[in-house]
């Protein structure tokens, strides 16, 4: 095994939807990330309880499996926060899905990724912008728990889209985070929820898909913001063809990609 793959133990499992979960794994005391990042986890399903107590192990697959995750949870923190699809006929989260607590995963203690706020050079932070569907959100709330976020910003706008109500995860939550991180800090920022669902009529909450949201000027309306090349932070997470379609949207209302250090817009691209 190689030096950068630790075992961890997994701490709880929260369940969304038949399809959408949670865990926590225990953290390794070596183990650093900047929020934003992702790693690898890997499962080999033949280790997991749920095989052996249903005795089909000889049935479940005897490798280890890696796929990249970004954590949920704070640099701070003392786990490590995950958030999954299931996808079913994939061959890593349909193995993930029948985790419990006291199962072992992997862990590649080498982080990646630069959807991180560090990235930002010009313009200087005034107006933070997280454009998420689904498991997306992961990066987001784990800034959203980084004092240093609430510190440098004016106001962060967390647009986060999914199909139905039961799959707007970790909703109670971002609603504390204002309490829970931004009265620690002086002078905090402003966070604005903006929830969309796509595919049901939701009090309060916006249903077309981001790129007509920003085009429309309806997610700028709705945050009291606009977008401005001199002072916005635009940061996207979520399936492949909202991230480009949200990109050129951008672009088309005179935002740039951040390369270098400078620009508006940042990506992940890892799925």
């Amino acid at each position: 095994m190689s030096d950068n793959i630790q075992t961890v133990t997994v701490i709880s499992k929260t369940t969304w939807t038949p399809n959408l979960f949670s865990f926590t794994v225990s953290r390794p005391d070596s183990f650093k990330f900047t929020a934003g990042q992702f790693v690898r986890l890997g499962v080999n399903p033949s280790q997991l309880k749920y095989y052996q107590q249903v005795e089909a192990s000889d049935e479940a697959l005897n490798e280890d499996i890696f796929r990249a995750y970004s954590i949920v949870s704070s640099p701070f923190d003392e786990v490590l926060e995950f958030l999954s699809i299931v996808i079913p006929d994939g061959a890593f989260t349909s193995q993930l899905q029948h985790l419990q607590v006291g199962d072992e995963l992997l862990l590649n203690t080498m982080p990646f990724g630069f959807l991180t706020l560090a990235r930002y050079q010009k313009p200087l932070p005034k107006d933070l912008w997280l454009l998420a569907t689904g498991t997306g959100l992961a990066p987001f709330l784990s800034m959203l728990q980084d004092l240093k976020t609430w510190e440098d910003y004016e106001h962060i706008v967390l647009a986060y889209s999914a199909r139905s109500t039961d799959e707007l995860a970790y909703v109670e939550q971002i609603e504390r985070l204002q309490e829970d991180f931004g009265t620690l800090v002086d002078n905090p920022a402003k966070l604005i929820f903006i929830p969309i669902v796509t595919r049901e009529s939701v009090d309060g909450a916006l249903s077309e898909r981001l790129p007509k949201l920003l085009l429309e000027g309806t997610l700028q309306e709705r945050a009291g913001i606009d977008l401005d090349v001199d002072t916005t932070h635009v940061m996207l997470c979520g399936n492949p063809d909202m991230v480009e379609d949200t990109k050129e949207a951008l672009k088309t209302l005179g935002l740039v990609m951040n390369r270098r250090g400078e620009g508006n817009i940042a990506v992940e691209n890892y799925w």
